[in-house]
């Protein structure tokens, strides 16, 4: 399934940054990323192959000013009256800017999180960031808390889906718009 913008609304092309006749031609699946990467391509060829009728997906686009935005992302077949696919309206629906309404950490606290996602023990942090262990369990425990997340995985994914770290990047950075 060919997936290329042919024509769009221009406040749908603002979203990312470009007008309405620059964002022709742009791959849709280059414009906006699903959590699972295969699940969007899915529901798109679902679409397209009459299983379905509709979808909505959560994705994340990139603006351009190069940072990124949640949205929900719905597809819509349009058929013509002999019943044959003859394209697919897509509708965006972005998210509260989550920059405004979600978290923000102190550097110190960006850095624990950074830590914690790349893998390092208490320890390993500790020595780094000149703290004691317990500085860092404290800090690690505060954001447990402040995410509502049990352990330390489940902080990082949190976090993650939280839009809170800087796409495609190892080790994981905290992005500076979360940073107080």
């Amino acid at each position: 399934m060919d997936l290329v913008v042919t024509a769009a609304e221009p406040e749908f092309a603002r979203q990312f940054g470009l007008s309405a006749d620059e964002i022709c031609g742009y791959g849709l699946l280059d414009l906006l990323g699903s959590p699972v990467p295969a699940r969007l391509r899915e529901q798109f060829t679902a679409l397209s192959a009459g299983h379905c009728r509709r979808f909505t997906e959560r994705v994340t686009g990139r603006d351009g000013a190069g940072g990124n935005f949640c949205a929900e992302v719905t597809g819509v077949a349009v058929r013509n009256p002999l019943g044959d696919m003859v394209g697919v309206v897509v509708f965006l629906r972005r998210a509260p800017d989550a920059v405004s309404g979600g978290p923000v950490l102190s550097a110190l606290d960006a850095q624990v999180l950074e830590g914690v996602a790349s893998g390092q023990s208490t320890v390993q942090l500790a020595s780094r960031l000149y703290l004691s262990r317990q500085g860092i369990e404290y800090r690690v425990g505060q954001m447990l808390r402040r995410f509502d997340a049990p352990n330390r995985p489940a902080l990082v994914a949190r976090a993650h889906a939280l839009g809170m770290f800087a796409a495609g990047q190892w080790p994981p950075r905290v992005l500076p718009e979360r940073v107080r």
